[in-house]
């Protein structure tokens, strides 16, 4: 308990404030949607904070600093707030200010906006998610195997399995007569997967520029540095659709879920830095297997969106399960390491 507390005080205390103001001038139904918006957050982004920690566990301090000022600042307000706003901007052509006078004023007109925005976002999203989760599986330097089949993926493993599985996957779904977003599904699922690979690109360019060999547990600086902490943002901005569209599944009040997702988001922040600081990753061997599985799920999750629709709850317990799994396979593996 003294250590959550000396690590996560900032967080509780910033919860506390946030319900306290909502609870005050909104009454307490609006404070336990905040209360639900929060833990659909934490439940959505795990797999999340467990991934950026493999990643920020590479970077100096000083990055890890940034990715907690700057960071945070980007996730809260750019990917929680801006980001919905010019997403429906986009897609409706409505212009940024008709949109946060909607998002105000019409809160169920901008939900449904959002909505729209649905096939958009899942496509983008599952398409980069898939790759993360699949060069994972497919990396023949991967060395810890949690289930029997990860080692058959890893003797096929190659840079260009990942993009062929993940292009076959997108053709299979835009073709089905169910789907009525064939396009979306093609057009934005193939710039998920472009961006991840122009990024995995830059990074290992990047590392051999500066003879830093980007898969080996050597700390990662300058552009390398620069490149991960644009990563990690990417990676927040992929993993924050689900959260979005959850919250809007659960009210259409715009200030709620901005409340609600934004702490969120520090907790997510500071979950990744303790387990960085505490070699989590370490000690529980399989606990970043089981977030990658997680993120296949999720993955998954977004792309049959476009087919039928799959209840938020749903998304939000199968990841809970599968790193909760990996929790309990970790555990059981260091009992018999002693």
């Amino acid at each position: 308990m003294k250590l959550f507390l000396r690590h996560f005080w900032f967080d509780l205390i910033l919860t506390f404030l946030a319900i306290t103001a909502i609870l005050a001038f909104k009454g307490i139904f609006a404070a336990g949607i905040v209360i639900v918006v929060l833990i659909i957050e934490i439940a959505f982004s795990f797999d999340n904070a467990v991934i950026n920690a493999k990643i920020l566990a590479r970077l100096s301090r000083f990055w890890q600093i940034l990715f907690l000022t700057l960071g945070i600042l980007i996730a809260v307000v750019g990917m929680r707030l801006v980001f919905p706003i010019l997403l429906v901007a986009l897609t409706a052509n409505l212009h940024w200010t008709e949109v946060i006078n909607i998002a105000l004023n019409h809160p169920q007109t901008y939900a449904h906006h959002i909505e729209a925005a649905h096939p958009a976002i899942s496509a983008f999203g599952g398409g980069f998610l898939i790759m993360l989760a699949l060069c994972f599986f497919f990396n023949r330097n991967k060395t810890i195997h949690w289930l029997p089949v990860e080692r058959h993926m890893q003797k096929i493993g190659h840079w260009t399995v990942p993009p062929i599985i993940a292009f076959a996957l997108l053709g299979i779904l835009a073709v089905l007569p169910m789907n009525h977003h064939g396009l979306e599904t093609i057009e934005l699922g193939s710039i998920g997967i472009g961006i991840y690979l122009t990024i995995q690109l830059l990074l290992w360019l990047v590392g051999k520029i500066a003879h830093i060999d980007t898969d080996r547990a050597t700390k990662l600086t300058g552009l390398a540095a620069l490149t991960s902490f644009f990563y990690l943002e990417i990676l927040d901005a992929s993993f924050s659709f689900d959260g979005v569209l959850g919250a809007f599944a659960i009210t259409s009040d715009v200030i709620l879920i901005a409340v609600g997702l934004g702490i969120g988001a520090f907790w997510v922040r500071s979950l990744t830095i303790f387990m960085v600081r505490h070699k989590t990753l370490d000690e529980f061997v399989f606990l970043e297997h089981g977030a990658h599985y997680a993120v296949a799920f999720l993955a998954l999750s977004m792309l049959l969106s476009l087919l039928f629709s799959i209840p938020d709850y749903v998304t939000g317990l199968g990841t809970i399960l599968i790193i909760g799994i990996s929790f309990v396979a970790s555990h059981r593996q260091k009992l018999t390491l002693i």
